[in-house]
């Protein structure tokens, strides 16, 4: 403490220990301010047959996806991570021409389709393609015809999960 006083002492700052109540002090207190229509606890529990209850918190699992559309070719992937830390890789070779805004919903779709397979109704989805991510967000519109139907698509495996986001990530990060 002493150690503390005098480095805090160059700065004009005092230190002053605090005192310590006692626990007797704190009862009475409260004791003081008891309730006047106080019912105590039921402890009976109903179901004898019941052993005990137990909440389960579904953790979200995570899927990242990306697509590329250039003179090499059309490649799509996405990444599930499950809540434990595991990763599931699916990478595809897209055999027909597209746009790379096409290639991205390719890629988020053959991931959502999988996590569909899975099992996993609660997925926070991640994508570097702004524009796919806020048509998805409803953030903004979808005026090209060639993506209307993509949209489409996700929008419908939508109904089965519990809960799905979509959020941008930077592509570095993706």
């Amino acid at each position: 403490m002493a150690r503390w006083q005098i480095l805090l002492s160059e700065f004009d700052i005092v230190y002053v220990s605090q005192k310590a109540i006692k626990g007797s002090v704190i009862a009475e207190f409260l004791a003081s301010r008891a309730l006047e229509d106080y019912e105590p606890l039921n402890f009976d529990f109903p179901n004898e047959e019941l052993l005990y209850v137990v909440t389960i918190e579904e953790r979200p699992w995570k899927m990242n996806f990306d697509g590329a559309s250039n003179t090499v070719g059309n490649r799509i992937g996405a990444v599930l991570v499950s809540p434990n830390g595991d990763h599931y890789l699916f990478i595809c070779k897209l055999d027909f021409d597209c746009t790379n805004n096409m290639a991205e919903y390719e890629a988020c779709i053959i991931g959502i389709r999988v996590a569909i397979e899975r099992g996993i109704r609660t997925l926070k989805v991640y994508g570097n393609s702004v524009l796919v991510i806020y048509q998805l967000r409803a953030k903004w519109e979808t005026r090209d015809p060639k993506l209307i139907n993509y949209r489409k698509v996700v929008l419908g495996l939508l109904k089965e999960f519990d809960d799905i986001t979509f959020n941008y990530i930077l592509r570095d990060e993706n």
